[in-house]
């Protein structure tokens, strides 16, 4: 019986890059990037003692992979400032636009330093 890879070694190296670049991420939210060999990369997210982790998805495409890591991070960081200011009912858009334009341009050159530790060109 012949195994199928769904990840090609280049992509699987790739990836790895990508899940390293974004490790403050798994540190502020609940979230944790897994190698799973030839089926690729998985993210799994919010987790419950009781249930496990409730969402899952799975990659064998490094700029899918960056580009949802991308937005976990910039969502996570839109949340946490939209509860410390009393925004919570807000959407991530809104609370974006409210934000000071030099807050706005450090969030958005967040982008670049995580496609630089990644190796990605952006």
């Amino acid at each position: 019986m012949e195994r199928k890879t769904y990840i090609t070694e280049t992509e699987k190296q790739k990836c790895k890059k990508v899940a390293d670049a974004f490790a403050e991420l798994y540190e502020i939210e609940n979230i944790v990037v897994l190698d799973v060999g030839r089926y690729g990369f998985v993210k799994l997210q919010y987790y419950r003692e009781t249930e496990g982790f409730q969402d899952m998805q799975t990659f064998t495409d490094s700029r899918e992979m960056f580009e949802n890591l991308w937005q976990e991070w910039l969502d996570t960081k839109l949340y946490l400032l939209a509860k410390d200011a009393s925004m919570s009912v807000m959407g991530y858009d809104e609370v974006f636009q409210c934000l000071p334009e030099e807050k706005q341009k450090e969030l958005m050159g967040k982008k670049a330093d995580f496609a630089k530790m990644a190796e990605m060109e952006e």
